[in-house]
Protein backbone atom coordinates (compact mmCIF):
# COMPACT_ATOMS: atom_id res chain seq x y z
CA UNK A 1 0.00 0.00 0.00
CA UNK A 2 1.17 3.52 -0.79
CA UNK A 3 1.99 6.01 1.94
CA UNK A 4 1.29 9.71 1.56
CA UNK A 5 3.42 11.93 3.80
CA UNK A 6 1.55 15.15 4.51
CA UNK A 7 0.83 17.99 6.85
CA UNK A 8 -2.93 18.01 7.30
CA UNK A 9 -3.21 21.79 7.05
CA UNK A 10 -1.44 21.83 3.65
CA UNK A 11 -3.75 22.64 0.71
CA UNK A 12 -1.54 20.80 -1.79
CA UNK A 13 -1.62 17.71 0.43
CA UNK A 14 -5.42 17.85 0.47
CA UNK A 15 -5.45 18.04 -3.35
CA UNK A 16 -3.15 15.02 -3.54
CA UNK A 17 -5.40 13.04 -1.19
CA UNK A 18 -8.45 13.95 -3.26
CA UNK A 19 -6.71 12.82 -6.47
CA UNK A 20 -5.79 9.46 -4.91
CA UNK A 21 -9.33 9.02 -3.55
CA UNK A 22 -10.87 9.80 -6.95
CA UNK A 23 -8.64 7.20 -8.63
CA UNK A 24 -9.49 4.62 -5.97
CA UNK A 25 -5.85 4.18 -5.00
CA UNK A 26 -5.43 2.77 -1.49
CA UNK A 27 -2.96 4.64 0.70
CA UNK A 28 -2.18 5.40 4.29
CA UNK A 29 -1.51 8.90 5.59
CA UNK A 30 1.52 9.81 7.66
CA UNK A 31 1.24 13.32 9.11
CA UNK A 32 4.72 14.70 9.65
CA UNK A 33 3.58 16.87 12.56
CA UNK A 34 1.45 14.28 14.35
CA UNK A 35 3.27 11.06 13.47
CA UNK A 36 6.77 12.53 13.42
CA UNK A 37 9.86 11.66 11.43
CA UNK A 38 12.40 9.11 12.61
CA UNK A 39 15.95 8.89 11.32
CA UNK A 40 15.11 5.49 9.81
CA UNK A 41 12.10 6.91 7.97
CA UNK A 42 14.11 9.84 6.64
CA UNK A 43 16.81 7.48 5.35
CA UNK A 44 14.09 5.30 3.76
CA UNK A 45 12.79 8.34 1.88
CA UNK A 46 16.27 9.52 0.91
CA UNK A 47 17.15 6.16 -0.63
CA UNK A 48 15.09 7.29 -3.62
CA UNK A 49 15.29 11.09 -3.62
CA UNK A 50 18.32 13.32 -2.93
CA UNK A 51 18.00 15.25 0.32
CA UNK A 52 18.48 18.62 -1.34
CA UNK A 53 15.53 17.85 -3.63
CA UNK A 54 13.16 17.35 -0.68
CA UNK A 55 14.37 20.31 1.39
CA UNK A 56 11.53 22.85 1.25
CA UNK A 57 13.16 26.27 1.04
CA UNK A 58 9.78 27.96 0.45
CA UNK A 59 8.19 26.86 3.72
CA UNK A 60 7.39 28.98 6.74
CA UNK A 61 9.68 26.71 8.74
CA UNK A 62 12.58 27.56 6.43
CA UNK A 63 11.87 31.28 6.59
CA UNK A 64 11.81 31.13 10.39
CA UNK A 65 15.20 29.42 10.69
CA UNK A 66 18.13 31.52 11.88
CA UNK A 67 20.12 32.88 8.92
CA UNK A 68 23.23 30.90 9.93
CA UNK A 69 21.26 27.64 9.59
CA UNK A 70 20.38 28.51 5.98
CA UNK A 71 23.98 29.12 4.91
CA UNK A 72 26.21 26.55 3.17
CA UNK A 73 23.59 23.82 2.87
CA UNK A 74 24.99 20.44 1.92
CA UNK A 75 23.42 16.98 2.19
CA UNK A 76 24.52 16.42 5.79
CA UNK A 77 23.32 19.81 6.99
CA UNK A 78 20.01 19.37 5.14
CA UNK A 79 19.51 15.98 6.88
CA UNK A 80 20.15 17.57 10.28
CA UNK A 81 17.74 20.42 9.58
CA UNK A 82 14.99 18.06 8.39
CA UNK A 83 15.41 15.79 11.42
CA UNK A 84 15.10 18.81 13.72
CA UNK A 85 12.24 20.31 11.66
CA UNK A 86 10.24 17.61 9.79
CA UNK A 87 8.07 20.27 8.14
CA UNK A 88 11.12 21.17 6.04
CA UNK A 89 10.30 18.15 3.86
CA UNK A 90 8.57 19.10 0.63
CA UNK A 91 5.12 17.65 0.61
CA UNK A 92 3.18 15.72 -0.17
CA UNK A 93 5.52 12.80 -0.59
CA UNK A 94 3.91 9.75 -2.18
CA UNK A 95 5.80 6.54 -1.44
CA UNK A 96 4.67 3.86 -3.87
CA UNK A 97 7.30 1.23 -3.21
CA UNK A 98 10.22 1.74 -5.53
CA UNK A 99 9.27 5.33 -6.33
CA UNK A 100 8.88 8.46 -4.24
CA UNK A 101 6.97 11.34 -5.80
CA UNK A 102 7.71 14.77 -4.40
CA UNK A 103 5.04 17.48 -4.40
CA UNK A 104 1.79 17.48 -6.29
CA UNK A 105 0.29 19.31 -9.26
CA UNK A 106 -3.00 18.47 -10.96
CA UNK A 107 -2.50 15.42 -13.14
CA UNK A 108 0.60 14.10 -11.35
CA UNK A 109 -1.14 10.88 -10.34
CA UNK A 110 -3.00 10.28 -13.62
CA UNK A 111 -0.68 7.39 -14.50
CA UNK A 112 -1.42 5.50 -11.25
CA UNK A 113 -3.91 2.68 -11.21
CA UNK A 114 -6.23 1.83 -8.30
Amino acid sequence: MATLYVIKSCDTCRKARKALDEKGIPYQVHDLREDGLSAALLEHLLERVPVLEVLNRRSTTWRNLPEEDKQEIDANKARELIMANPTLLKRPLLDIGDTLRVGYRDGDYDDLKG
